[in-house]
């Protein structure tokens, strides 16, 4: 390459290189998969070697992170924060080693610690006598973003040390490295919750985490479930452990929380095989990590490893295989879940991911589809971790050609043709017809389940025969099987024929409140369901309600109060309603309606676990319900008992920690008679 190809390509890279890192460390919005900036700024560094008039003072290399957000205070650090080099093979872990082995003997006999490289925000907290006084962001290396007051709503961050009082003494100045992230149970949680209440959804839990901490709100901080994991001491005024796997020790005995998944070597081949193990087994972390850090772990000799650039020597990431890929995107289709919701995919040109080809990815949503500006044709980044969907992260917009296409989202289904419905506070788009064909097996499915009409023998396998044969149109249709229908169908024979249609049978002695959840509208879970069973005399009178009427019933917001008109609005939901009401299937909830005065467990909020000596979860449920009480699925503050029976699992925990009472089922029944005395 000529020596003006050279420099232009230099120049090119620092830019692309400086752009990369403003969108990841101040943006927090990613467009490259951390593989191809490691190559990009590898071939930048290729050429400032061997043209070193070619490097310049602000180039990528000589730096240790990103920029500084404008509208946070400056924070100095008290040492370098230094990142890593990478290594993506075992060959460059072994050069690795055999480097730093020539620069210090001492290596050949060292011993190393085998950490988990956490994808989160680092951060930096500093504690003067014990007390937590300032919290920063990594920010470029040596100065950072304050952010204390949203650090303070972390609640693994020891807001004094030790935790346990007088347990050991503490520097009076202590300067502690971690990195906040979001487990991925509680992230998927967080997810569910958010869309559940109509609220807008979070992509992954590394930007999530980011973007919370970074931003003037701590209100908002202290909203999300942001977990710390601390894992280096940066500066201490007084004596701390000179060896990493005592340090982490020390830190666990402090009070700071600690990955568990860690390990000490004897030898870098055991580091290399305790890597490689991970890294068949890294989907069972409970967080996301894209590598397993190797450290030496004598800090002494590490120290005296030195850096070189902008990496120390006595420590490298041992990346797992690549996750993300990126690809053309050649066209936007549409699925139509079972409730309803239309959500789109991206057809892609195959590409392997973690060892896997993949032809199709989620798009997340319509308004993710937009926000990201995702065009038809853009080369797209995709991202599979573990057995999870693999989903697009954004487009290259480098990439672009001015030949991509704006996509428009569907005005109509795509199974029924029918109109969709998309309220303005929400993300989702939804298709609202009962008997559209796209959601007909999984309607049926969800209407025979245990929670809904409990219909025995009625799963998803028979639901596919039932509309594969054309037998079925709506839910309302299975009151018109026949003996004869049935057993012309494959698998069923009389015994089964009858037992099914006693099952069905059967159903029209089930409560309103069943009924209402059985049928599928947006947002009228089980809860909703007694409540509207508890206001209104039949489907009849729900049918008729106006949306101001259904807001007056307590816990019914606009937009479920909105789904609910709108469904029953629609002509062919008005159909099924009539259907089933010829076919007898009308309970009426008139007797709870006339009672005089509150409900016994009004106003009180159950969880329930465990395995009940003699009611099931639904069971238990149905009489809380009956008796005015709500059930929900996990504990919070909000939660006034938990029901236990044996085998509990992490809610009796979650409760012991909140301080919520216990019932057993016994003491559940001398609740309501108490109350309803």
């Amino acid at each position: 390459m000529a020596r003006h190809d050279t420099r232009s390509r230099a120049e090119e890279l620092r830019r692309e290189i400086n752009n990369h890192n403003y969108r990841y460390h101040v943006l927090d919005t990613p467009v490259v998969s951390d593989a191809e900036y490691d190559r990009l700024l590898r071939e930048l560094q290729d050429i400032e070697e061997k043209f070193p008039e070619l490097a310049t003072p602000d180039s990528p290399t000589r730096r240790v992170g990103g920029g500084i957000a404008e509208r946070f205070t400056r924070v100095a650090h008290p040492a370098p924060i230094l990142s890593l080099g990478n290594a993506y093979e075992e060959d460059e872990v072994r050069a690795w080693f055999d480097r730093i082995a020539k620069l210090d003997p001492r290596v050949e006999t060292a011993e190393f610690v085998v950490e988990p490289k956490l994808d989160g925000l680092t951060v930096v907290l500093h504690y003067e006598d014990g007390l937590f006084t300032l919290g920063a962001t990594r920010g470029d290396g040596e100065y950072g973003e304050e952010i204390t007051p949203n650090l303070r709503t972390v609640r693994s961050l020891p807001l004094r040390i030790p935790v346990v009082s007088g347990s050991m003494e503490v520097p009076s100045r202590l300067v502690v490295r971690g990195e906040a992230i979001i487990f991925k149970r509680d992230f998927d949680e967080m997810n569910r919750r958010l869309e559940a209440a109509g609220e807008r959804t979070y992509i992954n839990p590394r930007n999530t985490a980011a973007g919370t901490l970074r931003q003037l709100d701590s209100g908002l901080t202290a909203d999300r479930p942001i977990k710390l994991l601390c894992y280096a001491i940066v500066m201490a005024d007084g004596g701390v452990p000179d060896h990493q796997w005592e340090v982490l020790h020390y830190l666990r005995q402090l009070g700071f929380p600690v990955a568990d998944d860690i390990s000490l070597c004897s030898s870098i081949e055991q580091a290399i095989t305790t890597v490689e193990a991970w890294s068949e087994k890294r989907a069972s972390l409970p967080y996301e990590a894209d590598g397993m850090v190797i450290k030496v772990d004598d800090l002494g000799l590490a120290v005296d490893l030195g850096v070189v650039g902008k990496d120390p020597r006595g420590a490298i990431a041992f990346k797992f295989p690549a996750q993300i890929a990126s690809t053309m995107l050649q066209d936007i289709g549409v699925n139509v879940g079972r409730t309803g919701v239309i959500t789109p995919y991206a057809v892609l040109e195959p590409v392997e991911v973690s060892g896997v080809t993949v032809r199709q990815a989620t798009l997340h949503n319509f308004d993710f589809i937009h926000e990201k500006d995702i065009r038809v044709g853009d080369r797209v980044l995709i991202k599979r971790a573990g057995e999870v969907i693999p989903y697009v992260i954004g487009p290259v917009i480098e990439a672009r050609t001015g030949e991509e296409k704006r996509y428009r989202p569907p005005t109509r289904c795509p199974s029924c043709g029918e109109r969709l419905e998309h309220l303005p506070e929400e993300v989702a788009v939804y298709c609202v017809n009962a008997a559209c064909p796209a959601q007909l097996v999984r309607n049926l499915e969800h209407y025979a389940s245990r929670g809904a009409m409990d219909i025995e023998g009625m799963g998803i396998k028979v639901a596919e025969l039932l509309v594969g044969e054309g037998l079925v149109g709506d839910v309302a249709d299975i009151y018109e099987l026949s003996r004869e229908g049935l057993l012309e169908l494959e698998g069923f024979a009389e015994k089964r024929a009858d037992n099914l249609l006693e099952a069905i049978a059967g159903t029209r002695r089930q409560s309103l409140g069943r009924l209402i959840g059985s049928l599928g509208v947006r947002g009228v879970g089980e809860t909703v369901a007694s409540d509207l069973a508890g206001t209104f005399a039949d489907l009849g009178e729900l049918q008729r309600a106006s949306q101001a009427e259904l807001e007056e019933v307590a816990g019914i917001g606009p937009n479920t109060a909105a789904a609910i008109v709108d469904w029953f609005s629609r002509p062919a939901n008005k159909k099924l309603v009539d259907k089933l009401r010829k076919a007898g299937v009308w309970p009426r909830a008139e007797e709870r309606r006339k009672r005089v005065g509150p409900l016994p467990l009004e106003g009180l909020t159950f969880v329930i676990t465990g395995t009940l000596p003699n009611l099931s979860r639904d069971e238990a449920k149905e009489i809380i319900q009956q008796s005015g009480g709500k059930v929900t699925g996990s504990v919070s503050r909000k939660t006034d008992y938990l029901v236990l029976g044996e085998s509990a699992g992490s809610k009796l925990d979650d409760a012991t920690r909140l301080g919520i009472p216990t019932l057993g089922e016994q003491g559940l029944r001398e609740l309501i008679e108490s109350k309803g005395s």
